[in-house]
């Protein structure tokens, strides 16, 4: 599988994939390339719809001319924890983000977001955001108003009476009982087309099969969330994936 940047010949068959209407993963495949590799590519580059072969690789160009540059900044963050890899983060950084946008979370309020979650604490003030992110306190300031009406963080004051943006851990909970909601909304609706399209109509029919198994999907969901909300609270380290090797010792 070949690595490094991608080229403008392979944006140029990005581009015709997109038209043709292929799946990132066909693309993907044709280039010999990681799905995730053309996801990011296009989203950072206008989405399916506005991609652009020729913007996109100079657009790629400048963003590594801006790397090569010294850039001064404030004062400094603390360091990533020992053995991480900073280029590994960043780039699943890009990931995490790029599948917030996928899900209809605008870019910056997923960069926040993501910001957050890969930050130990689960937590940083604006000032913070600004410089690990290198944008404006405006675009910060907007984003953090989303995500809170969203529910998605929350924001409390610290000992030097500084606001601080929080990722809850129960984000993802809320975030399936609001599913919930709107999906109970649905059921609701497609039985009210019942009643006037008339029972015994193949619409109606239709119309009750969804309202049943939105229904059915609704309660599961909630029995299901309600059965694993202890595993968000969950300190201990993350259980061994079935593939991996125990190390020596255990």
């Amino acid at each position: 599988m070949p690595g490094g940047r991608l080229t403008q010949q392979e944006r140029q068959q990005i581009a015709l994939g997109l038209a043709d209407g292929l799946a990132y993963a066909e693309i993907a495949r044709r280039l010999d390339r990681p799905t995730s590799t053309i996801t990011r590519e296009v989203m950072r580059n206008g989405g399916p719809t506005a991609y652009r072969a020729d913007l996109a690789h100079r657009a790629t160009e400048r963003r590594a001319r801006r790397r090569r540059q010294p850039v001064v900044r404030g004062p400094q963050l603390p360091e990533q924890a020992p053995g991480r890899d900073l280029e590994a983060v960043r780039e699943y950084e890009e990931t995490f983000t790029t599948l917030l946008m996928q899900q209809g979370v605008p870019k910056m309020m997923s960069r926040v977001l993501t910001c957050l979650f890969t930050t130990d604490a689960g937590s940083l003030t604006a000032a913070e955001l600004v410089q690990r992110l290198q944008v404006s306190p405006a675009s910060v300031s907007k984003a953090v108003a989303f995500l809170e009406t969203q529910g998605l963080i929350r924001r409390e004051r610290d000992e030097r009476r500084r606001d601080r943006y929080l990722v809850d851990d129960d984000v993802w909970y809320q975030s399936m009982v609001a599913a919930v909601r709107l999906n109970a909304q649905l059921a609701e609706t497609a039985r009210q087309g019942v009643a006037i399209l008339g029972s015994d109509t193949p619409a109606a029919v239709r119309l009750e099969n969804i309202a049943r198994f939105v229904d059915f999907v609704a309660e599961s969901i909630t029995r299901a969330a309600e059965q694993a909300r202890d595993i968000l609270h969950t300190s201990t380290a993350p259980a061994p994936r079935p593939d991996q090797k125990p190390g020596p010792g255990r």
